[in-house]
């Protein structure tokens, strides 16, 4: 499907966004057929005289009595986070796990390897990140960006379902859900434990956002034959270098960062074979698209192509307020130059405005969801749910 006409048909279906929102919060009782939790991936290391398991993730997984889609969705949070943030919102209505349930998908939230429930064995994954203070990523990018104006879409932000500052009941419930986590890179050991947990549960969907993005590319290209669609939300990027905002009018700068192979830092199958990625030769775009947006960097061209996530439907998300807003179009256009299909939902183009990069926490969190299963629903036709 083109773009403009997957445009076209995301916005009839948000036409009545807003009935759909108000509907969602006077749900009758979810109808649970099975409900339960496992642990994949992990494999038993001997440190210092004692064996420990490491590696492993958590995964919490609820089944509809009335299932009516063939493939569960596994949803895999951010840096910082937990599997908390699909489960439901800091002012207590329903998350995204929930809408999917009641569209009739079997969902999986994840913790990832050494956050949340799946335990940190610190002799092995080495130290943490540093405690979370309310005063940056929290509120600064996530509950209150319009303060800041750290972008030029900053400014733009009006879904967070608050005040976004400390004392605020709906900040405090987000900030106490807030975690440390590795220092280390977490690409491998969670690409691993995501390939084992899809050898349980079957072909998924899978949902990333923003960190967990790059390891989102990496499941796909090592199984596409078990990913039946990638939805990424906001995912870590952009290709090759990171951004850093500075203050206007330059608004932001590159920065180093671990995405060597293009969208990560791990190897993906790329044809012609990149052995290493220096094999990549990369150019800089002259101009960019828009002067809100940076410049991408791109493979030169005649480009190396993607063929395994070429085999994955693709769809990236991303919130008109937030500092992905700058960024996400290069690693859409990357993955079109690489030969893969994807869309890229443009959240304020479709008539969803406001949202920053915590979007499935804000308060039109289900109408995103809509716009999401909408294009689940052409992208991954349904059959009869046989698993």
């Amino acid at each position: 499907m083109k773009p403009r006409q997957f445009a076209s048909t995301v916005a009839f279906v948000l036409a009545s966004a807003g009935a759909a929102t108000i509907l969602s919060q006077a749900q009758e009782p979810l109808s649970i057929a099975k409900q339960g939790y496992l642990f994949a991936g992990g494999k038993y290391t001997t440190v210092n005289n004692r064996q420990l398991m490491t590696g492993q993730l958590y995964a919490e997984f609820q089944i509809p009595s009335k299932r009516t889609r063939p493939w569960p969705i596994v949803m895999v949070h951010g840096r910082g986070q937990t599997g908390t943030n699909f489960t439901g919102t800091p002012d207590g209505r329903e998350g995204w796990a929930q809408y999917f349930l009641r569209q009739g998908y079997a969902v999986y939230v994840v913790d990832q390897v050494g956050r949340g429930r799946s335990a940190y064995a610190s002799d092995v994954y080495g130290p943490v990140t540093p405690s979370p203070d309310p005063d940056g990523g929290p509120q600064t990018r996530f509950a209150a960006p319009e303060r800041y104006n750290l972008w030029p879409q900053a400014r733009l932000h009006s879904q967070w379902p608050g005040k976004g500052t400390p004392g605020d009941p709906v900040f405090d419930q987000f900030f106490a859900s807030q975690v440390t986590g590795m220092v280390a890179n977490v690409v491998q050991p969670n690409r691993d434990a995501l390939l084992a947990l899809l050898d349980k549960t079957g072909p998924a969907i899978l949902m990333t956002h923003s960190q967990s993005g790059a390891i989102g590319w990496p499941v796909a290209d090592a199984r596409p034959d078990l990913v039946k669609a990638l939805i990424s939300v906001e995912p870590n990027g952009p290709p090759f270098y990171g951004v850093e905002n500075v203050p206007a009018p330059e608004w932001f700068k590159y920065a180093p960062s671990a995405n060597t192979w293009g969208m990560t830092s791990v190897p993906l199958t790329y044809s012609p074979r990149a052995e290493k990625p220096t094999d990549l030769t990369i150019v800089r775009e002259n101009k960019a698209d828009a002067p809100d947006l940076i410049t991408c960097w791109m493979q030169k061209s005649p480009a190396r192509s993607l063929p395994n996530l070429a085999k994955v439907a693709h769809l990236i998300v991303t919130g008109e307020a937030s500092y992905h807003a700058n960024y996400d179009h290069c690693t859409f256009k990357y993955l079109q130059q690489a030969g893969v299909r994807a869309t890229h939902m443009k959240l304020g183009d479709i008539g969803i405005h406001g949202n920053g990069h915590m979007m499935m926490l804000e308060k039109n969190n289900m109408g995103i969801a809509a716009a999401m299963a909408r294009w689940l629903a052409q992208a991954v036709p349904a059959t009869n749910a046989s698993r």
